[in-house]
């Protein structure tokens, strides 16, 4: 019996619409197997921006850390576990989905917190970086007391690594870099925006038709996190490996306004940092 009552138990868990979240597109809609269908394939995106950020991120990962790699892997497994999630709007995809972004935010303060931002008791990244560790196991367990709290406490986390990154960029003289920070955080409140309007302006959007923000967010936070994260390395390099010059530059083209943001290693003297 209670190898039934658990096998029972775990169904309910993956059961479509088991999930307390319902965003604003219409179930349905457009597929009798797809619960939420722009959201879900909005998802798309993960897969086509992070196979090319984890390319273009390559030659300043293996200066710095190979380990850097796992950001955009596990960007991957976000655009995974979120179209799995819409597909389904089953409780065992939304937590999925919320504790993959929770991971990629623990490997980001990990790897990227600026070391003069440690508190006083702390040495050394490897004793910051389990500590992290520590306390991103402890907030996954502690995600499952109250599931619809979660997004609003991936946006906290969210906002004091924006709070970080200003405090990074006043010393900063970078044209480039400051146009680059200002872009990812313009990205960023629009993609919350979205994110906001969708949960709670719903009826509104529905007189207008138009239900489809939380696709959006997809799209704008994937490539707010391209813009963020390329920042938030080159400022590491600059700190970290200064001798390797690190550069900004867009891809496909330096010339286009729109583009992926990647960094270049220009030399390998020892030189001042520039941020």
């Amino acid at each position: 019996m209670g190898g039934l009552y658990s096998s029972e138990k775990m169904s309910g868990l993956l059961a479509y619409e088991s999930s307390e979240l319902d965003w604003c597109e219409d179930n349905y809609r457009h597929s009798e197997h797809i619960v939420e269908y722009f959201n879900t394939i909005s998802n798309l995106f993960f897969f086509v921006i992070s196979p090319i950020m984890l390319y273009l991120f390559h030659p300043y990962a293996r200066e710095r850390n190979l380990a850097i790699h796992l950001v955009w892997t596990m960007m991957i497994f976000v655009g995974v576990f979120s179209a799995y999630f819409h597909m389904t709007l089953s409780f065992m995809g939304q937590m999925l989905d919320e504790l993959s972004i929770l991971w990629v935010l623990g490997l980001c303060y990990a790897l990227w917190f600026p070391r003069r931002l440690f508190p006083s008791f702390i040495k050394d990244r490897t004793t910051f970086s389990r500590i992290v560790m520590v306390v991103t196991v402890i907030t996954t367990l502690s995600s499952f007391v109250k599931p619809t709290a979660n997004a609003y406490v991936l946006n906290f986390f969210a906002l004091h690594i924006i709070y970080s990154l200003l405090l990074e960029m006043k010393t900063c003289a970078d044209q480039k870099a400051l146009r680059l920070c200002w872009s990812a955080i313009a990205l960023w409140v629009l993609a919350i925006s979205c994110w906001i309007s969708d949960r709670f302006a719903c009826s509104f959007w529905q007189k207008l038709n138009f239900c489809y923000l939380h696709g959006i967010w997809h799209i704008l936070i994937v490539i707010a996190v391209a813009y963020a994260s390329t920042l938030i390395a080159y400022l590491d390099a600059s700190y970290e490996i200064p001798y390797s010059l690190p550069g900004l530059q867009y891809w496909p083209s330096d010339q286009w306004v729109l583009g992926l943001p990647y960094i270049v290693l220009k030399g390998t003297t020892k030189t001042q940092k520039r941020c």
